[in-house]
């Protein structure tokens, strides 16, 4: 499978996958899984790659229907500043390609911080570590398996 899915069996943690077939023309990753998937956009979050001043990379789990504030990653990370990390970086650190990182598994464990939205949700969606595979799980099982923090990072 993958190595998200792998972690998770490893664990014996609580989790679903779903799958669909990839469209390479889509525009979003996470609405078009959100889109063929039936799920409600609110509970499908996207992966993305932020480094701080000091070139510290960040995992930030978002919902695909809004943005990352990278000003409050930065806040939350301690940092001063923060930008979108280098698509060429994310893909090398992680050990997956764009539209398809997932949080879970990567390569090298990076401090992650997910989006404090999820806190609410019984179950929400990430990607399991390759376009078309979505994971299910609860947040408190997805921030377990990362380190993960929750804070007010999303837009």
């Amino acid at each position: 499978m993958t190595p998200a899915i792998d972690l998770l069996r490893k664990a014996k943690a609580e989790f679903r996958i779903h799958s669909y077939e990839h469209d390479p023309k889509s525009a979003s990753y996470g609405l078009e899984a959100a889109d063929k998937l039936g799920l409600d956009p609110a509970q499908v979050f996207k992966t993305l790659l932020a480094c701080t001043e000091k070139n510290e990379l960040l995992v930030a789990i978002v919902p695909v229907t809004g943005s990352l504030d990278l000003k409050a990653l930065a806040q939350a990370a301690g940092a001063k500043k923060a930008d979108m990390a280098d698509p060429a970086v994310a893909q090398r650190t992680t050990g997956y390609l764009v539209g398809g990182i997932s949080p879970l598994g990567q390569k090298k464990r990076l401090r992650t911080f997910i989006d404090a939205s999820a806190q609410v949700l019984p179950l929400m969606y990430v990607s399991a570590g390759r376009r078309g595979l979505e994971v299910e799980l609860a947040p408190a099982v997805l921030a377990t398996h990362t380190s993960g923090v929750f804070a007010p990072i999303g837009r």
